[in-house]
Formats: C-alpha cells, structure tokens, sequence
C-alpha cells in the first residue's frame, strides 16, 4: 500500500495457471498471484459523458503505467526474498481476434477476494465499483490465499441502462462481448481514442464507499 496502490488480495491460481498465454515451463512453476489494484480519478471520469474521451485516455495510460511500474516494484521485492516473481502487464493484448491477454486480470482479483464479476462483465468492489484497474505478479512464494467474496451486484444495475452496445444484461453470464468490442472498435474509428476503451460502464459503478473505521 505504501507504493500508492488502493487495493490488493492474493490467490491460489494453481487450478487456472493452464489457461494462461505462458510458456507451460513457467505457468507450472508459479502457483500464486498478488493482485494490485489502483483506484481511477472521479473528477477524470466525470468528463465522460456519451464515450471515451480524450482526457480519459491520457489517465488510462498512466494507471497503466503506474501499475506496470509498482508490479515490477513487487516482483523485485519478492526475487530480492529469494522466489521466483513474473510482473504481468496491465494492458497488453496477445490475441486480438479473441481479445485474451497473459491472463484475466479480474479473474485473478476475483480469486484474490477484491471483488465480484459484475453485469458489466469487470470487477466490482464495495469500495470502487469498477472505477479501478488491475495488474498481476505471479509467485512461487508460498503465500496464504484470500478467500473469494461472496457477493454480487444485488439490485444495482446502473450500467445497464449506459451501455451505448446494449452488451450488458440482467445476468452477467448473458454479457454480449461481440456487440462490445464493435463499439469499442467504432470509438476507436471515429478518432476519440487511440485504443479500444470505452468508461461509461466504468463510470457507471461507482460502488459503495466505506465509512472510516469499517471492515
């Protein structure tokens, strides 16, 4: 936390390793993940109101920056205790035409107790909703897995009614990913921004903030 980070949980991910996009020498000898996770500005997303904007894309590539950056940090911190430490990219897409990177970031958070999968197919977490991203050290270090939380959206489903793709649903297993990444891929041709982001979900689940002194 004294790196500047908002968030973080660990997992055992030995059971999900073979899906990763790793050489399997390397997926076979790391059984568990950090998950870190930096909070976004509100003031910055307050500035998306119908699409990505240009001032949300500039403070999507620095959270990605500085979690690249702090994850290196922590990997170097675990090599230096004498583990085995593999910093994975925030933003780094290995297949497009599947849209699948090293591994699922929120997936990983998920195991790693931060949050819960929500309808808008992200991570949600009491404290941030989805106003967060994600990055994820791999380890051989033995550390002691949280456990996964058990709650869900409940009534809430403010991001339903934003999706400009109407991707999201009322069950989050019926998110349409096609329809998307068609919009992303249409935000992106109009030239708002250079990659395939989009915010108004994001906006949207601003979550639940704990009172001072809460658990």
């Amino acid at each position: 936390m004294g790196l500047g980070f908002s968030l973080f949980g660990t997992a055992d991910i030995s059971g999900i390793r073979d899906s990763f996009i790793l050489p399997k020498n390397l997926r076979d000898r790391v059984g568990f993940a950090v998950s870190l996770g930096k909070s976004l500005v509100a003031g910055v997303l307050d500035d998306i109101l119908d699409g990505p904007t240009p001032l949300y894309f500039h403070h999507y590539r620095q959270i990605n920056y500085f979690l690249d950056r702090g994850a290196m940090l922590v990997a170097s911190r675990i090599q230096d205790l004498g583990f085995r430490a593999v910093p994975i990219p925030a933003s780094q897409v290995i297949d497009w035409p599947k849209q699948r990177a090293h591994l699922s970031h929120k997936k990983v958070g998920e195991m790693a107790g931060l949050g819960w999968i929500g309808r808008n197919n992200l991570l949600v977490t009491p404290e941030f909703g989805s106003r967060f991203r994600l990055v994820t050290v791999l380890t051989d270090m033995p550390l002691e897995a949280d456990d996964p939380s058990q709650a869900d959206c409940g009534t809430c489903r403010k991001c339903i009614g934003v999706c400009p793709a109407n991707a999201i649903k009322e069950r989050r297993e019926d998110f349409e990913h096609i329809r998307c990444f068609e919009m992303l891929k249409e935000f992106r041709n109009k030239g708002l921004v250079g990659q395939y982001i989009c915010g108004l979900c994001v906006k949207a689940c601003s979550g639940r903030p704990l009172s001072a002194g809460s658990p």
